[in-house]
C-alpha cells in the first residue's frame, strides 16, 4: 500500500505508475481516493470544531453550576447533547470514509523502481546474466518423472487416492535427495548469518491481506473452513507477519531470517496441475529468506539476496540465470523483482526455481511494522527471496545430474546430507 500523501501531492505519478503496470482499469481509483480524502479531512475538521464547542460549553456549565444558575446550565447541557449527536454522526462518517479509502488504497499498486523494464507480462521479462555454462548432453535426458520412477522415487497414483490430483509421494533416495537439498540450503543461509526459523504454517486473514494483494490471495491460498486461518503458500508471509504491529529499534536492523516450511497453493490459473510430473503441485517444501531493514538499505539487500540463490545452485553444479521481471509481471506490492531460473538440459531452456523481491514499505504499512529512529518512527522495508524450493530444485538437480546409464551423481556439497553417497543407481 502506497502512502496517501502520494495521492494528495502527486496523483499523476501514481496514475503513470498504474499505466506502466498496464492496469488502466485502476486509474479511476486515484481520483476517487483524492476526493474521498478531501471529504474525510473536512469531516475531521468539522468533528474537531464540534469537540471544541463541546469542551467550551462544558467549561461554561461548570461555572454556571458554581453560581447556582441551574436553568442556564441545563440549557447548555441540551446544547451539548445536540453536539454529541452531531459528533457521533461525524465519527460514523469518518469511519465510513476511512474504509472507502482503505479499500481502494489496498488495490492501487506500489510504485515500481525506475530500473524495472516496462512490459505487459512475463514474456517481456529481461535476461540480465547467466551463471555457469548450460550443457546439452549427447544422450536424451529423460523426463524428471521417469528419472524418479527409475529409482522407485515417485508415487502419484497413491497420492491421487489419498489426496487427489496435484499431490505425490516421494520415496527412498528421491525423498532423501529433496531433504538433502533443503537441509543444505538451510545450513548455507545460517552460515551467511541468517536466523533459522520454523514458522506457523497457518496465518490469520489480517496477516494474509497485510503481505499480499487480494488477487494473489484468491489465486493461491487455501482457507481453513470455519476458522480465520489460511494455509501458507510461502513462509515469508509467516516470517513478515511475526513483526505485525511492532516497533523495531534501528540498532536491531537488519533482521535476517531463513525458514523452512511446507507450502500449499491452489495453483489457480492457466498453467494447471501436471498429470504426470511434479513441476506444478498443490504442496511442496521450501527454504525461504526475508530481510527487514532501513529504507536506504533495501536495494543493497535485494542485490545480495538473489545472489545467495545463484551461489547455492552453482554449488549444486546447476547452471542458472537471473531474469528481471517487467512492470506487468510484478505483483501489486512489489517495487522490483527478479526470477532465478535453472537450466533444463531436457527442454534446452531455463525454468523458474526462485524469486527475489523488494516490497519497499508496502507490507510494513499494511502490517504496521515501524522503525524507531531518533527523529521518529518510520515504516520498515521488507524483502523476500526463495533460497531453494522443491520439487523444482529437485527437477533441476535430476536433469543436470542424470547420466547416460541412468545413474544420478551427487555433487560434493550434498554428500554429507546423503550419507556420503556419490552416485544413485537405477533400481532394476
Amino acid at each position: 500500500m502506497i502512502a496517501l500523501d502520494l495521492i494528495r501531492n502527486n496523483k499523476e505519478l501514481v496514475k503513470e505508475n498504474i499505466k506502466k503496470k498496464f492496469q488502466d482499469s485502476k486509474l479511476p481509483l486515484v481520483d476517487e481516493v483524492f476526493e474521498l480524502d478531501a471529504k474525510l479531512r473536512a469531516v475531521k475538521q468539522e468533528g474537531n470544531e464540534l469537540r471544541g464547542s463541546r469542551n467550551s460549553l462544558s467549561s461554561e456549565i461548570g461555572g454556571l453550576m458554581k453560581e447556582k444558575r441551574i436553568e442556564e446550565a441545563n440549557a447548555k447541557r441540551a446544547e451539548v447533547q445536540k453536539i454529541n449527536a452531531k459528533i457521533a454522526e461525524s465519527e460514523a462518517e469518518e469511519a465510513r470514509l476511512e474504509n472507502e479509502i482503505k479499500s481502494r488504497m489496498m488495490v492501487i499498486p506500489n510504485i515500481i523502481d525506475s530500473t524495472v523494464p516496462i512490459g505487459k507480462d512475463d514474456s517481456e521479462n529481461v535476461e540480465i546474466e547467466k551463471f555457469g555454462d548450460p550443457v546439452v548432453p549427447s544422450f536424451e535426458v529423460p523426463y524428471h518423472a521417469d528419472i524418479l520412477a527409475s529409482i522407485n522415487g515417485l508415487d502419484k497414483d497413491s497420492a491421487g487416492r489419498t489426496s487427489g490430483n496435484g499431490f505425490y509421494y516421494l520415496m527412498g533416495d528421491a525423498a532423501r535427495i529433496e531433504t538433502a537439498l533443503i537441509n543444505y540450503a538451510r545450513d548455507f543461509m545460517i552460515e551467511k548469518g541468517f536466523i533459522y526459523c520454523i514458522p506457523p504454517f497457518m496465518i490469520r486473514s489480517d496477516v494474509v491481506t497485510g503481505v499480499m494483494s487480494f488477487a494473489e490471495m484468491e489465486a493461491m491460498m487455501y482457507k481453513i473452513e470455519g476458522e480465520d486461518l489460511y494455509l501458507i503458500g510461502t513462509s515469508e508471509h509467516s516470517m513478515i507477519g511475526k513483526f505485525k504491529g511492532q516497533i523495531v529499534r534501528e540498532d536491531e536492523l537488519p533482521i535476517k531470517m531463513t525458514s523452512y516450511s511446507p507450502c500449499f497453493r491452489k495453483e489457480v490459473g492457466a498453467h494447471g496441475i501436471e498429470e504426470r510430473g511434479i513441476y506444478r503441485v498443490h504442496q511442496f517444501e521450501k527454504q525461504e529468506m526475508i530481510v527487514i531493514c532501513r529504507p536506504e538499505d533495501s536495494m543493497n539487500w535485494y542485490d545480495q539476496m538473489w545472489k545467495y540463490t545463484v551461489e547455492i545452485f552453482r554449488n549444486l553444479e546447476i547452471p542458472v540465470r537471473q531474469l528481471e521481471c517487467c512492470s506487468g509481471d510484478l505483483a501489486d506490492l512489489k517495487v522490483k523483482s527478479c526470477d532465478i531460473e535453472a537450466w533444463s538440459p531436457r527442454q534446452k531452456k531455463y525454468f523458474e526455481v526462485g524469486s527475489c523481491s523488494t516490497l519497499g514499505d508496502a507490507q510494513a504499512r499494511r502490517l504496521g511494522i515501524r522503525i524507531k529512529t531518533p527523529t521518529g518512527n518510520i515504516f520498515a522495508h521488507t524483502l523476500n527471496n526463495t533460497v531453494l524450493a522443491s520439487p523444482r530444485a529437485l527437477i533441476a538437480f535430476l536433469e543436470n545430474h542424470v547420466r547416460e546409464d541412468g545413474s544420478i551423481t551427487i555433487p560434493e556439497v550434498l554428500r554429507p546430507y546423503m550419507g556420503g553417497k556419490e552416485v544413485i543407481c537405477p533400481i532394476k
